[in-house]
């Protein structure tokens, strides 16, 4: 019996010829990765183990992205003690103001995970590296501390679900709205600790940021990771990004696959999921007539160079609507330079938006952009659950950044192609 991608990636890390899934297996791990408000919790576990240093002083990658600039005394304490562990282990990859951005961005930016990489991470996005066929995925805080000292960590080995991409995508749909689609199809927990495994020709009409964002995301449907094949625009990025030595592994043609899906790229049209659950879509044309009180664009979903270029198209020479609030957060410094050096972010500002250093904050509610009792916001962010961006009675309504770009112009959710 054959192997999917991800079971041969995960086989090769565990020195086996094969796995089957449901097997329990040790691998061995090629990054380790924690944020401000998991690493404190890791590193009380990593002391408790007895080991004076971790695994691999270049293998893990510490972002404090959450809550930074830290918001207040009890955030600047917990990045306080992760400098103090990252001086005393030496470790050698972590980025904080100056260099910072949301993690999800920078690690595959700082070439820190290349194809056929085993990735842990405590945060949930971290399936976010599929998009450069590695094995990726969210861990808890202990796991993280485990990982930090071991270099390993156990795993169920998961089964597959294959989605077949075929077609073109029609202006105006990106990768947020192919996954939207795909999570309102097999609902929040269609894949729930199942691969999601990604291939077909239509795979060659999306970009990098596309797959990233698509990867990003598949823990919205439960998946424990989302990967795509490697092709030639991903060793590309990696070319640019990276000079470490990767991997390329395939699936076999006799994999197994608990269930396929076939979806015609051309067919599918903007889509929005509506609160509070990210698998509660409707296409740009069932949307109705939903005012807005916040336009968010950025995040580790979509916050990427294409991300900003989509919405500056958008909102070139028009005005924010009034009463409206837009908050535009690229996801890395680099990506913040490179939107400068574009006209991205001036067209931005003239429109009447504002610009935020790099951080996580506005996605989970956390700072910048807090929402009040019964407003609403359109995000290009991953989650709208009761609360997620402020008030229990906010709303939080998810969408790519052309539609988050148009909507902010009208006031009211809207196709871009309406105002383009």
């Amino acid at each position: 019996m054959g192997m999917t991608m991800t079971q041969k990636i995960l086989a090769a890390h565990a020195g086996l010829d094969t796995v089957e899934v449901g097997q329990l297996i040790q691998v061995d791990l090629d990054l380790v990765l924690g944020n401000d408000i998991t690493t404190p919790v890791a590193m009380e576990e990593f002391y408790k183990i007895g080991v004076n240093q971790v695994f691999d002083k270049k293998k893990i990658a510490i972002v404090p992205d959450h809550f930074t600039p830290n918001k207040d005394i009890k955030t600047a304490e917990n990045c306080k003690l992760i400098r103090e562990f990252v001086d005393e282990m030496e470790i050698e990859n972590y980025f904080e103001i100056g260099q910072m951005g949301i993690e999800h961005a920078l690690i595959p930016e700082k070439g820190l995970v290349v194809p056929g990489d085993v990735g842990i991470g405590a945060d949930s996005h971290t399936c976010t590296y599929g998009a450069l066929g590695a094995f990726s995925t969210g861990i808890g805080s202990t796991d993280m501390a485990a990982g930090m000292a071991m270099g390993k960590c156990w795993f169920k080995v998961p089964g597959a679900l294959k989605f077949i991409l075929k077609g073109k995508p029609q202006e105006w749909v990106s990768g947020k709205d192919i996954i939207l689609h795909i999570i309102g199809t097999i609902g929040v927990d269609g894949a729930l600790y199942k691969s999601m495994e990604f291939v077909g020709e239509g795979i060659k009409h999306l970009t990098m940021d596309d797959r990233f964002t698509m990867a990003n995301m598949a823990i919205e449907a439960g998946g424990k990771n989302g990967i795509f094949p490697v092709d030639e625009l991903t060793l590309e990025y990696v070319r640019v990004h990276s000079k470490r030595p990767y991997t390329v592994y395939r699936a076999d043609e006799d994999a197994v696959y608990e269930e396929t899906y076939e979806i015609d790229l051309s067919r599918l049209l903007p889509t929005v999921a509506f609160p509070h659950i990210p698998d509660n879509i409707r296409t740009i044309d069932e949307v109705g007539d939903v005012k807005i009180d916040q336009v968010v664009i950025g995040s580790c979903t979509n916050g990427r160079i294409q991300d900003l270029r989509m919405a500056a198209k958008v909102m070139e020479g028009k005005q924010v609507a009034k009463g409206v609030r837009v908050i535009v957060f690229p996801a890395t410094q680099k990506i913040y330079l490179d939107a400068m050096k574009e006209g991205l972010l001036e067209t931005f500002i003239k429109a009447g938006a504002v610009v935020s250093t790099p951080t996580c904050g506005p996605c989970l509610g956390g700072h910048m952009g807090v929402l009040a009792k019964g407003e609403r916001a359109i995000a290009t962010t991953n989650r709208n659950f009761v609360g997620r961006m402020g008030h229990p009675e906010s709303e939080v309504y998810l969408a790519s950044p052309a539609v988050a770009a148009a909507s902010a112009i009208t006031g009211k959710i809207t196709n871009p192609k309406d105002i383009v």
